[in-house]
């Protein structure tokens, strides 16, 4: 997976740096969408020179993409967190609490309307800015890369046969799940719960087969 820094921080000074661009960067999808963001603005919001952004960033694509990074990170994260406080009788019920962090995530999460995983969307639940289905990894579309971190956390959690069937299998349900919850949040800027709920249901029955 290629990286989205031109340069990674070292210092103490310059990570705190970088993580304000990106918070800024989050903010302002929020206020003014992605074809109106500015490294100019995002700069001067962070309070970092112009010539400090361009140290670790190309250009706002590099930005948004350090972003949609960061929120698969801290998506992945949540997850695990969530798992020793939660009920987790059976694996449908780990469906259902990551679908339900990336909805939590879609209301709360500063930017991720716009940008959750690398897509960039002009308005909740789409249309897609051209070009940013390869955002996360210039060789591969942003849902193959979400489906292989998904994979890497269900082998470590689950008892689940290793293989190219899972592999499909797990790709299958995240762009199922991916198109059903655009629709969800076309139908309500919130996310329609019963859109929601039918996600949860497709994703569990098309799995059933794949996982013990």
């Amino acid at each position: 997976m290629t990286s989205t820094l031109r340069r990674r921080p070292a210092q103490r000074r310059s990570v705190e740096r970088v993580e304000r661009m990106l918070d800024e960067c989050a903010l302002l999808l929020d206020e003014v969408g992605y074809e109106a963001l500015t490294t100019k603005e995002v700069a001067r919001r962070a309070e970092v020179p112009i010539g400090t952004f361009y140290q670790f960033f190309q250009d706002k694509q590099g930005l948004v993409r350090a972003l949609a990074r960061r929120n698969l990170d801290a998506f992945l994260a949540r997850i695990i967190d969530r798992i020793p406080q939660a009920d987790l009788g059976h694996w449908t019920d780990l469906v259902d609490l990551a679908i339900d962090e990336f909805v939590d995530m879609k209301r709360t999460t500063p930017g991720f309307a716009v940008v959750d995983f690398g897509e960039i969307l002009l308005a909740p639940g789409g249309p897609s800015v051209e070009g940013s289905r390869r955002a996360l990894d210039g060789t591969q579309e942003n849902n193959v890369v979400v489906a292989e971190r998904l994979r890497a956390l269900t082998l470590e959690l689950l008892d689940a046969p290793v293989g190219p069937g899972l592999d499909r299998a797990l790709l299958v349900a995240v762009e199922a799940a991916d198109a059903v919850l655009k629709l969800a949040f076309r139908a309500d800027p919130r996310g329609d719960a019963l859109l929601i709920a039918e996600c949860k249901h497709l994703v569990r029955r098309y799995l059933a087969d794949h996982l013990p």
